[in-house]
């Protein structure tokens, strides 16, 4: 180990940068965020530091560096591209005992800048010595992408309860033991909900009955099926799930996130075949929150756009079940922006419709003549079975035969189908695509051969000539 990682305390402690430019300012902005007081040595400044200059932000000491400017200071940055400059810095640095950075120039520094994720209080640092600044600049920037916002703001909460967890487990094992289960379970949750009044009552319920853990449900929307547009909050949870219920539409390279010791439970409903009743899936959500298990509902797409996932929130409500939602991509748009077709344009489309294809027999009727209306897109899921009825009652309430359709069959996976016709062919194409599949209509699908860029080559087309010879 060539450096051994400290975290300085800098609060009101002078710190000597000498260098006016842009890369002294980089460095002032962390200094100032730890609270250090700043002095500069510099013959000019750059615009920002000037500005905080005029502000009393920061002391603009001299013009000129001398080295009794270091006596009375806690440690020392050298930010100028004179090298003799710097080196003058560092030996006079040196001699006092001075810590001292020379930017860019790692022999000359007794201590280094670490690349920061900042999660204040809780601060990760990351440092390669000095050898490989930019693989630790990648390292900080997936961290920063795994590790929740909310990090600094539980650490904070969990600080105020020290004493309280101290004085109820006189062991320190139980204790390391009450906080893995806070930071790992509803505790957690609630802080990454912006619920701290709930976290707080959580906290306490546990450390009056610490045997016994509450459950959650998290309703996770996965996407489209492309595991790259799961969003980062889904992952997160996928990966602290103890139980996770999926349907079909959750693609398999999504499911191969989830935490590798979670139960897995298929729930998923497919036209012609089996399918688990959704009072049922309510009922094993319910059933196995009330066990203390963190339970994720993966639902393909958005679990609420036709998803259900409002009636098994209803039930877990109703069951005192504490619950979060995870949005996810809609296959509506990620389908359609993998195949180049803007739901809306300027020139072809004000509005677009999302419907389903699957309506409650008890349900109300469909508003066709709304629906038959041109210049607006409609994306219907769950139409392949009823695409004759959608494509005759389109066309006998006004819509044109001709109007532009796509059939988008596993669309953002990498077997996506795009299958391009006509309003009349809707039926043909539908029963061709490869499920699941979502039906475009609107002209907006003239723009697919203009805009489409994901694996154009893959994709079939069904060209003007074949309106002709269809019946």
């Amino acid at each position: 180990m060539d450096y051994l990682p400290i975290f300085a305390e800098l609060k009101e402690k002078p710190v000597l940068v000498v260098g006016g430019g842009d890369i002294a300012s980089r460095k002032i902005e962390l200094l100032r965020r730890a609270g250090a007081k700043v002095l500069i040595a510099a013959r000019e400044l750059c615009p920002e530091l000037q500005a905080l200059a005029d502000e009393q932000q920061l002391t603009w000491l001299a013009k000129e560096f001398d080295e009794a400017q270091l006596d009375h200071v806690f440690l020392v940055i050298a930010a100028t591209d004179d090298s003799v400059l710097n080196a003058r810095v560092f030996d006079a640095a040196n001699q006092r005992y001075r810590l001292v950075n020379v930017v860019d120039d790692q022999p000359k520094c007794t201590f280094i800048f670490p690349s920061i994720v900042d999660r204040s209080p809780l601060v990760v640092a990351i440092s390669s010595s000095g050898t490989a600044p930019v693989l630790a600049r990648m390292l900080r920037e997936k961290l920063e992408a795994l590790l929740p916002a909310n990090l600094g703001q539980m650490a904070e909460v969990a600080g105020s309860w020290r004493d309280r967890v101290k004085a109820r487990f006189s062991k320190m094992s139980d204790r390391r033991r009450f906080w893995e289960r806070a930071f790992n379970g509803l505790f957690a949750s609630q802080m990454a909900a912006g619920n701290v009044q709930g976290a707080e009552q959580t906290l306490a319920a546990e450390l009056e009955s610490p045997g016994q853990q509450q459950g959650e449900i998290i309703l996770v929307g996965a996407g489209p099926g492309d595991a790259g547009l799961l969003t980062l909050r889904g992952l997160q949870v996928m990966q602290l799930a103890d139980v996770v219920l999926y349907d079909h539409l959750v693609s398999d390279e999504v499911l191969d996130l989830v935490r590798r010791d979670a139960d897995r439970i298929c729930v998923g409903k497919r036209a012609g075949a089996h399918s688990v009743p959704q009072e049922e899936t309510n009922q094993l959500l319910v059933s196995l929150a009330l066990k203390g298990k963190r339970v994720v509902r993966l639902k393909g797409g958005d679990p609420f756009i036709f998803g259900r996932g409002g009636e098994e929130l209803q039930a877990a409500q109703q069951a005192g079940i504490p619950f979060q939602v995870v949005p996810g991509i809609t296959a509506a748009a990620g389908a359609t922006a993998y195949a180049g077709i803007p739901l809306t344009h300027r020139d072809h489309a004000q509005s677009v419709l999302f419907i389903t294809g699957h309506c409650r027999p008890d349900g109300d009727g469909i508003d066709w003549p709304s629906l038959a209306r041109a210049r607006q897109t409609l994306a219907i899921y769950m139409g392949t079975v009823k695409a004759a009825e959608i494509s005759a009652q389109l066309i006998a309430h006004g819509r044109s035969a001709s109007t532009p359709i796509a059939v988008i069959g596993r669309g953002t996976r990498q077997d996506q189908q795009v299958l391009i016709g006509t309003l009349e062919q809707l039926d043909e194409l539908a029963r061709s695509a490869p499920t699941p599949a979502l039906l475009v209509i609107g002209e907006v699908v003239n723009l697919h051969q203009q805009l489409a860029w994901y694996q154009h080559s893959a994709q079939q087309v069904v060209r003007e000539s074949a309106v002709v010879t269809l019946a």
